[in-house]
């Protein structure tokens, strides 16, 4: 068989084997899902605001999309199918948290930018924002800094932590799970970054 007949076979072939994968993406549009800022038991002040900017929180190139993560039993990281955020989780949650700020009443907030006078700024990376096979739940762990935004100097840091039970593993349960423990993390964010000197 000559060159030009193998190649020609081989062409054929790869183009039967990618022409399925190409209709692939013609299913169901995914569901989209939000994350909401707590505004239940938030410890609220109006006295002694300070002044606080929330940059845009790092992470993970995994976590840095509008994609909703599962840690598979074996620790393969996986997206949950036919579900995603209504924005960059990176991008809504900096939203939420600006929000449960302004719920609180603990502080006078903005985004960089904002001029503020004696601001503080929070810097944060999120380290983990997941739904966890094996245990079925849901895990939410961001690492913040409390930053003077005129010196630079670093006041204080802190990992949050905080989970929820999930039930189906599933978009409504994997948002819903996810969405309790950030409420959480969001509200003892608040009250330590308003508290601490």
């Amino acid at each position: 068989m000559s060159d030009w007949s193998r190649r020609s076979i081989l062409g054929v072939a790869l183009g039967a084997a990618i022409t399925p994968l190409a209709g692939c993406g013609g299913g169901p549009a995914p569901t989209t899902f939000d994350l909401s800022a707590p505004r239940e038991g938030l410890r609220r002040s109006t006295s002694g605001r300070r002044a606080i900017i929330v940059a845009e929180p790092t992470a993970v190139s995994t976590l840095d999309s509008e994609r909703i993560v599962v840690r598979a039993a074996n620790a393969e990281l996986t997206y949950l199918p036919r579900a995603q955020w209504s924005d960059r989780l990176p991008r809504l949650v900096q939203t939420r948290l600006i929000q449960t700020f302004e719920n609180s009443g603990r502080a006078a907030v903005g985004r960089p930018g904002d001029r503020l006078a004696g601001a503080y700024q929070l810097l944060l990376d999120i380290r983990a924002f997941e739904i966890r096979e094996a245990s079925r739940e849901a895990v939410v762990e961001v690492a913040v800094k409390l930053v003077n935004a005129g010196t630079g100097a670093v006041s204080s840091a802190r990992l949050f932590t905080a989970t929820a039970s999930v039930g189906a593993i599933d978009g409504a349960g994997a948002s819903q799970a996810l969405d309790q423990a950030l409420a959480k993390v969001l509200a003892d964010i608040t009250a330590w970054a308003a508290a601490v000197g």
